[in-house]
């Protein structure tokens, strides 16, 4: 059975890429870097943040929500 994933707050993922919370949640906005708002709050899974530093961020991965659907 798999693990679940750690999740990070933006200071905790601030902490892992060296820089601001700031600068975090500006990427986060601006799609560059995969988080999820958990109220006011925004959340950052820990794989997500090493695949931004890796460059095999979110443009490259596919998201079910990414696609889009189609009503009929």
């Amino acid at each position: 059975m798999n693990a679940a994933p750690e999740v990070l707050t933006t200071a905790e993922a601030a902490s892992l890429l060296r820089v601001s919370s700031k600068t975090v949640l500006a990427l986060a906005r601006s799609g560059a870097l995969h988080g999820e708002k958990v109220g006011r709050a925004w959340r950052f899974v820990k794989e997500d943040v090493l695949a931004y530093v890796r460059g095999t961020g979110p443009s490259t991965r596919t998201r079910p929500d990414d696609r889009k659907r189609k009503d009929v």
